[in-house]
């Protein structure tokens, strides 16, 4: 049991939304990370800190992995745009809907190219949540500014609604509801021109690794919330991304840059967000068992991912 009082979610209800996509980027293994972490047995883990838990597969039936094999990019490089757009929907419902339920939405993936659902799902849920991005990238790229063409890159833009006449029809639907004053960043450490000038021109804040070792991990996460959430009032949203952690200690993921968070800053950060009882749903994504150069490198970030969602939801050291 957790002694720590969610204010949003007082009756400890969650729903695990599964998110086994991996068309928002080129890498196959990542859409097996829903079933690596329940298996590992996360579900029960939540469930023995006092939380009654649900699973919702929201993308049960669908099949996209041919499809994304002979998808093209369109005029601005954005690939996959169709199967992004239609599964991010289907988690964009899943997550409100749980919302709406007065149950906590827990979205494993996965790649990040679903934030674009679970954000505006959120903000559509209530407008005044706000957003903690714990990653090494910013994702905040648009058709117009990402090199690759991988919309893993580029969810927060959607939802931000930035460069909106060059989006892919498949996403045209994504609700523009979040402002650059509701969501601040930590961990960053590999971050696009283009996405450095976006930050900079809606004064979004970023907190990079410098700033965890100039300030430490409690600070930084302070001055985060201070940022989006002053008087600690509102809703948040943690939407995390295991690669905001060093892959010595998460190996078996997408998108690896050395000079990350130690693993006990990463859980940190999900202990203090817990801590302020203002948590109102969460993403774990980008573990991918299929990147990994053995069993120990598998076991090591699942048991991170895990790690992560239970100290979101109020497990404690002591």
């Amino acid at each position: 049991m957790s002694d720590i009082e969610f204010k949003y979610h007082p009756e400890k209800k969650a729903t695990i939304i599964t998110a086994p996509f991996s068309g928002g980027q080129p890498k196959s293994g990542v859409e097996l990370g829903p079933e690596y972490i329940l298996k590992a047995g996360f579900q029960k883990q939540i469930e023995e800190l006092g939380w009654s838990v649900e699973i919702d597969n929201a993308l049960e039936g669908t099949t996209y992995e041919n499809e994304k094999s002979q998808s093209s990019a369109d005029a601005y490089g954005i690939k996959n745009a169709t199967i992004v757009g239609e599964c991010c929907r289907k988690i964009h419902d899943s997550v409100k809907g749980a919302a709406n339920n007065n149950r906590l939405p827990i979205t494993i993936g996965g790649d990040h190219s679903i934030g674009a659902a679970t954000l505006s799902g959120m903000l559509e849920h209530d407008p005044n949540t706000c957003i903690l991005w714990i990653d090494a990238h910013a994702d905040i790229n648009t058709p117009k500014t990402t090199d690759s063409g991988n919309l893993h890159g580029c969810p927060v833009s959607f939802v931000m609604g930035l460069d909106k006449e060059t989006y892919p029809e498949a996403l045209k639907w994504i609700p523009s509801n979040l402002k650059p004053n509701k969501i601040a960043y930590i961990g960053l450490r590999d971050v696009d021109a283009g996405e450095k000038k976006i930050l900079k021109e809606n004064n979004i804040k970023a907190f990079s690794m410098h700033h965890v070792d100039k300030y430490g991990i409690g600070k930084v996460v302070d001055m985060a919330l201070d940022a989006i959430n002053p008087n600690r009032e509102f809703p948040i949203h943690l939407s995390y991304d295991v690669d905001a952690i060093d892959p010595l200690y998460v190996p078996a993921t997408g998108t690896r840059v050395e000079g990350g968070l130690t693993l006990r800053e990463g859980l940190y950060i999900a202990e203090a967000v817990a801590e302020t009882g203002l948590l109102s749903s969460l993403d774990i994504v980008e573990t991918n068992p299929l990147l990994a150069e053995n069993e120990n490198h598998v076991l090591d970030t699942v048991s991170a991912a895990c790690a992560i969602g239970r100290c979101a939801l109020g497990q404690t050291l002591l």
